[in-house]
């Protein structure tokens, strides 16, 4: 596919610190597994991390959507290495530099709408590049109050309460499912607020995270019925009526 000019360059490196975490992106593929099927894209795909998880291959395309050309360079690269399905194609731009013909069954903002000023009408615009019965998987941080110094180096414009994620939502969809994920992982950002106030964790606080606090979360969640954690995921799919 075409590559289209660079229109963005993505600013910080926790695309290379959480490329790390698989426990945690295997943790949140089993909610959302079932809906990654047929022609998905992935808006904003970074390095191809959250790919080289929630890929299966059994796909039947899986456009990795990258504004950043150098970014899109590396899912490239990872593509013509086999590290990712043979389903993978990338493409640098934005959701309006898509094929205007092309139609989804899963489009996904992994991490990416609160990067997005305009996120209503993201999300708007997406829902009209859907297949019927079709469905937008959203994962944003959570939690406003949380907001940090680090949230705004990284380019962050908001972290995401219910309701706020709720009012994303165009006519004509349904949620099909919303879930808060990583209780721990909530804890370690109120400790780093209110008293380490680190501007961006280290590799080695990620990787103790990921193999020890996600474990953890992953028990404390079903007992809090996943109403509490650092993340929100929200499934909402296209009605056929």
């Amino acid at each position: 596919m075409k590559k289209q000019q660079r229109t963005h360059r993505y600013f910080g490196n926790e695309l290379q610190l959480f490329d790390k975490a698989d426990n945690w992106k295997s943790y949140f593929k089993n909610f959302i597994s079932k809906y990654l099927k047929g022609q998905v894209l992935e808006v904003g795909a970074g390095i191809g991390g959250s790919t080289k998880i929630l890929c299966d291959g059994k796909q039947h395309e899986w456009l990795c959507l990258e504004p950043d050309e150098k970014l899109s360079l590396v899912i490239d690269q990872l593509i013509a290495r086999h590290q990712l399905p043979g389903c993978c194609i990338s493409e640098t731009g934005y959701l309006k530099d898509v094929d205007k013909e092309k139609k989804f069954d899963a489009i996904l903002y992994i991490d990416v709408i609160e990067h997005i000023k305009n996120d209503y009408e993201e999300i708007r615009n997406a829902s009209e590049r859907l297949n019927r019965n079709g469905v937008i998987i959203i994962l944003v941080p959570a939690h406003n109050f949380l907001y940090s110094p680090y949230d705004k180096a990284i380019g962050h414009y908001r972290r995401y309460s219910r309701k706020m994620a709720n009012s994303l939502i165009p006519q004509g969809f349904e949620v099909k499912r919303t879930v808060s994920l990583d209780i721990a992982g909530l804890f370690v950002l109120l400790v780093n607020k209110f008293f380490l106030r680190q501007k961006e964790p280290t590799l080695q606080q990620i990787l103790f995270w990921d193999k020890f606090l996600v474990p953890i979360s992953k028990i404390l969640d079903r007992l809090f019925f996943f109403h509490i954690g650092k993340s929100l995921l929200l499934v909402i799919e296209k009605s056929d009526r």
